[in-house]
């Protein structure tokens, strides 16, 4: 169990860094007014999003595998539901991010880096809510 506890968590940090630099990128994309250097952050966005996302199935396997470990206790933790709510709504996020990066590569961007600036802040606070959750167990 400890070794799938900290498999885990190595994967949900290497999720978390693609969540917290895809939307830096989008920022750089949006601010800047080169078209050579909004093709390189295009293409940089493309590859980190396809990187990253193994990392998030891997995550949500690895965290159902604990799960599975003792389902009485996590499926009755008020704590647990909520965290799997941010899970969710963290999926959900990395999806969005998916079509952003679509956008941008198909030169379809509406988005100002203003945006992309509130944008980027989302993934730091289910981060918070997530980690406490999982720490404290509160309910």
């Amino acid at each position: 169990m400890l070794w799938l506890k900290a498999f885990h968590i190595i994967f949900v940090v290497c999720w978390f860094a693609g969540l917290f630099y895809l939307p830096r990128i989008f920022v750089y994309y949006a601010a800047s007014e080169h078209a050579a250097v909004r093709s390189q952050l295009a293409v940089m966005a493309r590859k980190l999003y396809r990187f990253v996302t193994p990392f998030m199935i891997i995550a949500i396997a690895l965290g159902l595998a604990l799960i599975a470990q003792n389902p009485g206790y996590y499926l009755t933790s008020i704590w647990m539901w909520l965290k799997l709510g941010g899970v969710a709504f963290l999926v959900a996020y990395h999806i969005q991010c998916g079509r952003y990066v679509r956008a941008i590569n198909d030169n379809r961007n509406q988005h100002k880096h203003v945006f992309y600036r509130f944008f980027n802040e989302i993934p730091v606070l289910f981060l918070f809510a997530i980690v406490i959750l999982a720490v404290l167990k509160p309910f």
